[in-house]
């Protein structure tokens, strides 16, 4: 792991390159592991804290989701392992002029039912996604669609089987890192159109193809796909597998019951560092984790001097040096450090009760009042402990007259009540889904729908919103700042106007920011080839087993 002095010099070199490239490859450091050529096969067991709700990757927000149905699918356009460059998919070449795209799509590759894949494949995917008139659009579908194609693109049209032509509504910078995001990814027309359930199934064209559902045992097989166009995968079957403790996930690592786990916090940590059969590996993440007020439903968190109380009430340095020990650093601002945008003149809200309660006065809540903090009961990477940050929440609010009940939920509960508005409060998180600070800024903190002049807030049943927003949070100034990025090709320009974005968002204050993680995996000892990636992935196929 690289000391602080290269740290800093390689974080800023990725900001100036506008790319995080966050690679970290664990290697076997057993003797006699076999070198060059491809794995031997096998079964690799990958434990996770939480378990898929879905496998339709347009019916989720969830990054669980998405470490499952990335080994199955394949967007046009992908991320290199480890690295924020964008590489072939289900394309092999693209151009942008403006806001007209045109992508050669790839030959001889066949979706997992044995259909062939082509532009009607896209075609079909994007309108179940975001069409209305399209017989079989998915009403249900998540908040991913709008922001990832919907609301930039006017049409999309083939030229043979093998050409797509989309026109975009505007200019719009991070078009193609979006269509790199795993809810882009191509699903089989066939399949669409067909009687598939894709919350249960799941037809693609990647690497692996699922074998068992288990969703009483929690847990997902995948197996080889026979006629991958693409190298077969080095191993013959995943399995996902869900241990919601930590400490049992980390346990089962080390005596070898699993190949890789994630979601690991300081004690598990030491778990796998004590022991001789597995290590830790990090690497520099992309990712937030904050908590939200949401101002549609609680009237006090309207009024910023109350955001900024608690703010400086809540002690982030102490959840960070004490609770996530060594895997984060504290947060300021909406874009993580990795990625252009993100503003050096930020500093945390320091712990300050006694400005706090000064805050509170001033806006009439001296005598203090409550509120709901929802959290999820499983570990994230933004947040290996949720529920002694919530308790540390609750105990730091009390102090200055703020009475916090928390409420915490099984993950996939926790999105579905976030996703509806029914929160006070949440402590929340988001990993890059494209490496691009819109990706926070835009997604994260503009509700995407119309807002009433003269207020900086919407009611959550607003027509349009945009539920990623937890917070409802509606900042014109914000909002042009964000906008006006969106349709700028010059990065350092784009970067000047992130950089002003975030200002605006850390004095308003819509969220307590927490933290900057980095990715951390336990990897045993027969594991070779493995990279972190903070972008995408799992890259399980490229995995091999001693």
């Amino acid at each position: 792991m690289a000391g602080n002095d290269s740290q800093v010099s390689r974080r800023s070199f990725l900001k100036a390159a506008g790319t995080a490239t966050v690679a970290a490859t664990a290697t076997s450091s057993v003797a006699g592991c076999l070198g060059g050529g491809g794995g031997g096969g096998g079964t690799l067991r990958y434990g996770r804290g939480s378990h898929s709700s879905t496998l339709d990757p347009q019916n989720t927000t969830s990054g669980e989701v998405a470490k499952v149905t990335n080994q199955a699918y394949e967007g046009l356009i992908g991320f290199q392992p480890g690295e924020a460059a964008l590489t072939e998919a289900l394309a092999t070449d693209w151009t942008m002029d403006g806001s007209n795209v045109t992508l050669q799509l790839r030959e001889d590759v066949t979706f997992h039912d044995g259909s062939d894949f082509t532009a009607d494949d896209f075609i079909a995917t994007y309108r179940r996604f975001v069409d209305d008139d399209y017989e079989y659009h998915f009403e249900d579908a998540s908040a991913y669609g709008p922001f990832t194609l919907g609301n930039w693109i006017d049409s999309v049209s083939k030229d043979g089987d093998y050409t797509l032509n989309i026109t975009l509504t505007q200019t719009y910078a991070p078009f193609l890192r979006n269509l790199a995001m795993f809810c882009a990814v191509v699903i089989s027309q066939d399949a669409i159109e067909g009687d598939v359930n894709l919350d249960e199934e799941m037809v693609g064209t990647g690497p692996f193809e699922l074998s068992e559902l288990d969703d009483a045992n929690n847990r997902i097989q995948l197996t080889a796909y026979d006629d991958y166009w693409g190298d077969a995968p080095n191993v013959n079957e995943v399995l996902f597998l869900t241990r919601g403790q930590n400490s049992t996930r980390a346990q089962a690592l080390v005596e070898e019951e699993m190949e890789i786990i994630d979601g690991l916090d300081p004690d598990t940590i030491e778990t796998v560092e004590g022991s001789d059969t597995a290590s830790v590996e990090t690497e520099q993440g992309i990712n937030i984790g904050y908590m939200g007020f949401n101002m549609s439903r609680v009237e006090a968190f309207r009024d910023r001097r109350v955001r900024r109380a608690i703010s400086y009430a809540i002690d982030t340095q102490s959840i960070v040096e004490n609770i996530y020990s060594g895997i984060a650093t504290q947060a300021d601002q909406p874009i993580p450090p990795a990625l252009f945008g993100h503003s050096d003149d930020l500093s945390p809200y320091p712990h300050d009760p006694e400005q706090a309660q000064s805050l509170l006065e001033e806006a009439g809540y001296g005598d203090g009042f409550s509120f709901e903090l929802t959290t999820f009961q499983n570990p994230r990477g933004y947040n290996p402990a949720p529920l002694p940050t919530a308790e540390t929440i609750r105990s730091n609010l009390d102090e200055v007259g703020i009475d916090v009940t928390i409420d915490d939920r099984q993950f996939s509960d926790y999105l579905t009540y976030t996703a509806e508005g029914r929160h006070d409060a949440a402590l929340a998180g988001w990993y890059t889904d494209n490496a691009d600070p819109d990706n926070f800024c835009y997604v994260l903190l503009h509700p995407q729908c119309e807002v009433p002049q003269g207020q900086d807030w919407v009611s959550w049943d607003t027509e349009g919103y945009n539920t990623s927003n937890i917070t409802a949070w509606a900042n014109q100034d914000y909002m042009n700042h964000v906008e006006e990025a969106q349709t700028t090709t010059t990065q350092s320009e784009r970067a000047d106007l992130y950089n002003e974005a975030v200002q605006i968002a850390h004095d308003e204050a819509p969220w307590v920011y927490i933290d900057y993680a980095e990715e951390v995996r336990g990897v045993g000892n027969g594991v070779s080839n493995y990279t972190i990636s903070a972008i995408g992935g799992p890259h399980l196929d490229l995995v091999e087993l001693e």
